[in-house]
């Protein structure tokens, strides 16, 4: 049997990463970062274990959620490529992700000010000094090592989003290596200049994210444009779902996830989790019902599938105001960004490029519309356009533009890396066949 040598490379990679964890040297624990056991709130430390798994079930949702819309023949091939990255993303971010996204700022001055753009790559490496004591600035009182996996959870999540756009012709091989692209130089960035302490586009332009909706789901959505015009369309882009009970199914598992993902972005058992957890499920609540009428006021059947779509666009919407807004004003995140991720998804130009399971409209346009909507609703001084923060709306706008281009170009580049060292695109007989033949040798 004779074995391609990207395959040797890839198992030759690994084994690398598992010996250099063995090897690599332990720095002294810099106490003057950290707090103190006594710092520990118990209660927080239950709340962030019990949301970490709750998003990690969310990776395995997704899989059901996009294995039931492809058809048949690509149905374990769409399911592993979002279940994988809980094996790739994981390893990279304890090698060295979590230190690009949360490692002390490397960036820019401004206005005397300095900024972070990404973090330095050797502080965390193999998590050392992840340990479990709290750290000052970030989760003061959990251990660092558990807002570390809590983090990791977020990274593994948003490379899988994007697969639903290139569904049914994807080479599995090249995947795996734009993911890993894709977490390095798209998502970690984007995580440090959000999320952390002196990041650029938090501290400097006062982005606020509660969850992820400029992190995870603008970035995964951008992502996945870039790539549907980077792979072209399918040969036969016209195929009924295989399993409509999966996408229930996956859809309910998101929700549930959901919780952990919105709530637990509080980082503490405490009353803004319950408010997240809150609008979390009134947002999706309102935008379910909103997709299946609006459906209906176009002559369309309430479906299902409808009902799915439209609820995962209402938990994208809300994530980045969760702990922002009010339940009221989750009502109308929900509806609002239905009605306009509904009039993208049956937009004739962006069905003509066929984004598989329509990842832009769900994902990056709910993205988008949250990121608007929390800088006109987010409650506190000056904190929104309707609290006089004209200059935060503002500085809002501008960093959408910003983490757009970013998010696009950037990925676009990584594919066309990708696509140079190993073609994205299976053969015209392997689409034929199906990816779940031609790429793993089984059946559905």
């Amino acid at each position: 049997m004779k074995i391609e040598k990207r395959w040797i490379v890839s198992f030759v990679l690994i084994a690398f990463v598992a010996v250099l964890g063995l090897i690599w040297p332990s720095e002294p624990l810099n106490l003057s970062n950290f707090g103190t056991e006594e710092d520990i709130v118990t209660a927080d430390v239950a709340w962030l274990l019990t949301s970490s798994s709750l998003v990690l079930l969310m990776t395995p949702g997704l899989s059901f959620f996009y294995g039931g819309m492809v058809g048949k023949k690509n149905v374990i091939s769409t399911m592993l490529q979002s279940f994988i990255c809980l094996g790739v993303v994981s390893l990279l971010w304890v090698a060295i992700g979590f230190s690009l996204a949360f490692g002390d700022s490397v960036g820019i001055t401004i206005n005397g000010n300095y900024y972070g753009i990404i973090g330095n790559p050797f502080q965390f490496a193999f998590f050392d000094q992840v340990s479990v004591l709290p750290h000052a600035k970030m989760a003061s009182t959990i251990p660092f090592v558990l807002f570390a996996l809590f983090q990791m959870k977020f990274a593994v999540i948003t490379p899988a989003i994007i697969t639903g756009s290139f569904a049914e012709r994807v080479r599995f091989i090249s995947y795996l290596l734009f993911i890993c692209l894709f977490t390095l130089f798209i998502y970690t960035p984007l995580c440090h200049m959000v999320w952390h302490p002196n990041g650029l586009l938090g501290s400097y332009f006062g982005v606020k994210d509660f969850a992820g909706g400029t992190v995870v789901h603008m970035s995964a959505g951008f992502a996945a444009l870039a790539g549907v015009l980077v792979l072209g369309k399918r040969k036969n882009n016209e195929h009924i779902p295989t399993n409509i009970p999966f996408v229930l199914l996956g859809t309910g598992m998101l929700w549930f996830g959901w919780f952990g993902f919105n709530a637990g972005s509080a980082l503490a058992a405490n009353a803004t989790a319950a408010m997240a957890f809150a609008t979390t499920t009134i947002a999706s609540a309102s935008a379910m019902l909103t997709w299946i009428f609006f459906d209906r006021l176009h002559g369309r059947k309430v479906s299902a599938l409808g009902a799915c779509i439209g609820a995962v666009v209402g938990l994208v919407a809300i994530t980045p105001a969760a702990g922002f807004v009010t339940i009221p004003q989750s009502i109308f995140f929900g509806f609002i960004a239905a009605i306009v991720s509904n009039k993208m998804l049956y937009w004739k130009k962006l069905k003509a490029i066929d984004d598989t399971l329509d990842v832009f409209a769900c994902h990056g346009v709910g993205g988008i519309m949250g990121m608007i909507l929390t800088a006109i609703f987010a409650q506190g001084e000056n904190a929104s356009l309707l609290h006089g923060g004209w200059n935060v709306f503002g500085h809002h706008m501008i960093a959408l533009l910003l983490v757009a281009a970013f998010t696009f170009f950037g990925s676009l580049l990584l594919y066309k890396v990708t696509n140079s060292i190993i073609p994205l695109r299976v053969s015209e007989e392997s689409e034929q066949v199906g990816l779940d033949v031609s790429q793993h040798d089984e059946r559905f």
